[in-house]
């Protein structure tokens, strides 16, 4: 567990960019059942969610389309909410960052750490755009 004020500037990131922070399982499930498409952030201390995963993820709301739903968990804090997002993202290994977009519930498009890792942000949003783009 990492301590509050070293995640906190790293939670905020994505917030202020209108994700809703989930802490527990059952606002997980809540969230990615919802009608709809819903974008699953699995944020994390680590360099790559910070150069690019978080920027990634907000640069692709830039798109036309775009998720109904913004929603994030934080590997190594909500141990909770990040495990059961994991549990719908199967048959994907756990990694972090990662990103996942459902679709009425079930899961449409996976990014994973090694997509993040090494590369841009802006490559990473078109990414996501290219998926919001079939899906939403």
């Amino acid at each position: 567990m990492y301590p509050a004020e070293l995640v906190k500037p790293m939670r905020e990131d994505l917030a202020l960019a209108g994700f809703e922070e989930l802490y527990t399982a059952a606002a997980v499930e809540s969230a990615i059942n919802q009608k709809g498409t819903t974008l699953v952030v699995v944020n994390s201390v680590c360099g790559c969610a910070a150069a690019n995963a978080r920027p990634g993820a907000k640069l692709s709301l830039q798109n036309a389309k775009t998720p109904d739903h913004l929603v994030t968990v934080f590997a190594g804090v909500d141990t909770e909410a990040v495990n059961a997002a994991r549990n719908l993202m199967v048959p994907f290994p756990p990694s972090s960052p990662s990103m996942a977009l459902f679709k009425d519930g079930e899961l449409v498009h996976m990014i994973e750490r090694h997509h993040i890792e090494g590369r841009p942000a802006e490559l990473i949003a078109e990414n996501l755009m290219e998926a919001y783009n079939d899906f939403c």
